[in-house]
């Protein structure tokens, strides 16, 4: 934001030395990032200086000089000297020369307008010329200073008063605009719309324009169009000082790649009362130097504009969180002088401010705090000053993120962070939680994707994908993140649930052995079951469900390669999804001892013959089932075929069983009938041989 020092002296006075003023607003929060003196920039007159300063995103009332001033006068604790505009409004009333229909509320929450009729377009006075080109200059690339042009009087004054207050404004030529009428309405599919730097743009449904009765002539808090700019045969004006919401505004914007010093004030949020003050300031400017009269009244879609509430404020709380005392005199000054309205006195601890209009950011007690520290000087707090701490553990849930992150990372994933809403056709070719229809939002979030995701999985295709496409990375990667599943029924609140989401170049073990050891970090030992389960999108007999127990944990596969098209993958991907619900509800995350047996163990190998179907879960549940709490460990080996001495459809397992007792030796007796019980109750459940 630049300023210029003869601009400001006109709301408050500059008799401090301007360093000390550069230095106060950087330690109060808005940074100094430099200064251009009139000495060596041919945009400044005489005797002025530019100062560029670093306003933060949530301080949008600082991006005019009324509001840098303000700051001034509160931090040197001087008056400010806001102009007060007066009308003389001619006996036509505004209502009898134009209608103004706002059919996007969502938009544009408020809209005014006023007409000014007999106006004089020519060139601007030398004041107005020379306050905006020392706020309008641009340093080019080898250093040189671009000196802004004057457009025309009209022009420049809403340009004028944008930059004193910070709020935007539009002047349309009255009679170029169709029907007298003035409509906000939602762009129309592919509408093209030729702006004042004589670009055309094409919009689509989800951009807000300011329209007439025929066409689009500007569009949202972003441009004014040319077929209803001021120019010099204009004589009528319609005056337009409207609100326009952030996100409407900012997604216009980056969707034309259309930035502009306007939009810039509308993504950071304008004042809603001085919407009404903006208008009346341009009104008395344009009359003053263009002449013309204005109409009689205003055109307000919605005039009734709520007050912030009530900020509860204690005492107390500023000497816990800053470690000073500031005192109850001193905390109403700085509030009231920041615009904040005492409700109820501040008391020996504790009182009431509403916040102007134009601090959409002060909601919170800690708010107001950090306003009174700011103001009162950080400076001021003294560096070994107590701060009372109280200390806190980590949520379960906190833990059990890391150690999930631990393990995947170890494993060779990166982590991943991608958009909740994905396309149609891409969340409906990998769901396997549910088959009710996907949440669909109203405006599309990002361009083409309205559906918000059942399943993490189709974003992490296309995150890969796009690694892919552009540096041939295999990005192996994995997500913690939402999945919001739909109702069984319409009037029924979505299930909104973490997931843990992989995607893999490696092979299904590889992918599989990576989901075992996240479960054993977790303190899940061998409630891990397998089970196959057909689901669309991936490869017939290469998906698996996971369950722990009962519960369904999640599920892991091969993904079919018509389905890796859409993305355009090459080669073998493997993925899985977890339910960070299931895990939790299972997970030991606090480590327990276990006492280990000083008695030596016993490893017999065991070579069992079995039907194709038996999977290695289901063996070794069976044998531990056996035994009990002597079998310590059940190790799979390797799997043999041979169709012709054991028949089709048959297959051998070699495994070994590890047998130990707490409190004795186990003797070889007792081996042996372990080794038996466990051979029984396989061959009894499953069907399985043993060979000799």
């Amino acid at each position: 934001m630049l300023v210029s020092w003869n601009w400001l002296s006109r709301y408050v006075d500059l008799s401090m030395d301007r360093i000390e003023l550069e230095n106060k607003l950087s330690l109060s929060g808005l940074n100094h990032e430099g200064t251009d003196s009139w000495k060596d920039n041919p945009a400044l007159v005489e005797g002025d200086y530019c100062i560029d300063l670093e306003v933060t995103s949530n301080r949008g009332d600082c991006l005019g000089h009324i509001g840098v001033a303000r700051e001034i006068a509160v931090l040197f604790d001087l008056d400010l000297n806001v102009p007060q505009p007066t009308l003389s409004p001619s006996s036509t009333d505004v209502q009898s020369l134009l209608a103004v229909d706002n059919q996007y509320v969502e938009a544009c929450p408020r809209y005014t307008a006023r007409i000014i009729q007999g106006v004089k377009v020519g060139p601007s006075p030398d004041w107005l010329v020379e306050a905006l080109r020392s706020v309008f200059w641009r340093r080019n690339k080898d250093q040189s200073v671009e000196v802004p042009q004057s457009v025309n009087n009209i022009v420049d004054a809403t340009n004028y008063v944008m930059m004193e207050c910070g709020q935007p404004l539009h002047a349309f030529d009255y009679s170029k605009l169709a029907g007298q009428k003035i409509v906000v309405r939602p762009a129309k599919p592919k509408e093209v719309l030729t702006a004042i730097d004589h670009r055309q743009y094409e919009l689509d449904e989800s951009a807000c324009v300011i329209a007439d009765a025929s066409r689009a002539c500007a569009v949202a808090g972003v441009m004014g169009g040319a077929d209803s700019e001021v120019t010099a045969t204009t004589t009528d004006l319609v005056i337009e000082a409207a609100i326009f919401t952030p996100l409407s505004v900012r997604r216009t914007a980056r969707a034309l790649k259309l930035h502009s010093p306007s939009s810039y004030r509308f993504e950071r949020r304008v004042d809603p009362v001085g919407v009404d003050w903006a208008s009346r300031r341009v009104c008395e400017l344009i009359v003053d130097i263009a002449g013309g009269t204005v109409a009689d009244g205003i055109i307000d879609t919605a005039p009734d504009v709520q007050p912030n509430p009530p900020v509860v404020l204690r005492l107390s709380e500023i000497e816990r969180i800053l470690g000073i005392k500031v005192s109850a005199d001193e905390t109403t000054r700085i509030l009231n002088a920041l615009g904040c309205q005492s409700t109820v006195k501040v008391t020996s601890d504790e009182g009431q401010f509403v916040p102007p209009s134009w601090r959409h950011d002060l909601s919170r007690e800690a708010d107001l705090i950090e306003e009174v520290a700011r103001v009162h000087g950080y400076d001021k707090i003294p560096e070994d000053s107590p701060i009372p701490v109280a200390p806190s553990s980590k949520r379960p849930f906190d833990v059990a993120a890391e150690k999930i992150r631990h393990v995947l990372t170890a494993a060779g994933y990166s982590e991943a962070m991608t958009p909740s809403v994905t396309r149609q056709a891409l969340d409906q070719s990998l769901s396997s939680w549910t088959d009710r229809p996907a949440l669909v939002t109203q405006t599309a979030m990002l361009k083409g994707a309205k559906t918000i995701r059942r399943s993490l999985l189709p974003s992490l295709l296309e995150a890969r994908a796009n690694n892919w496409a552009s540096a041939s990375i295999e990005a192996n990667l994995f997500e913690m993140a939402h999945v919001y599943l739909p109702a069984e029924s319409p009037e029924g609140l979505p299930d909104e649930h973490y997931s843990v989401g992989l995607v893999s170049g490696e092979d299904f073990f590889v992918v599989k052995g990576a989901v075992e050891t996240l479960c054993q970090t977790m303190g899940i030992g061998s409630e891990l079951n397998v089970t196959p389960s057909p689901l669309n999108g991936f490869v017939e007999g290469q998906v698996v469900e996971l369950t722990l127990d009962e519960d369904r944990l999640g599920f892991l596969g091969v993904v079919d390669p018509k389905t890796l098209k859409q993305w355009k993958l090459p080669g073998n991907v493997v993925t899985a999804e977890l339910s960070m619900s299931t895990l939790m509800d299972h997970a030991r995350l606090v480590p327990q001892q276990q006492s280990v047996s000083m008695y030596p163990s016993v490893e017999r190998d065991l070579n069992f013959v079995m039907k194709e179907s038996v999977r290695w879960n289901e063996l070794e549940t069976i044998a531990r089932s056996a035994v009990g709490s002597q079998l310590k460990a059940v190790t799979y080996r390797e799997t043999y075929r041979d169709p012709d001495r054991d028949g089709k459809d048959m297959k051998r397992i070699l495994m070994t069983v590890q047998l130990q007792k707490d409190d004795a030796t186990l003797s070889g007796e007792e081996a042996d009938a372990l080794v038996q019980a466990v051979i029984g109750k396989c061959k009894t459940e499953l069907g399985a041989e043993l060979l000799g």
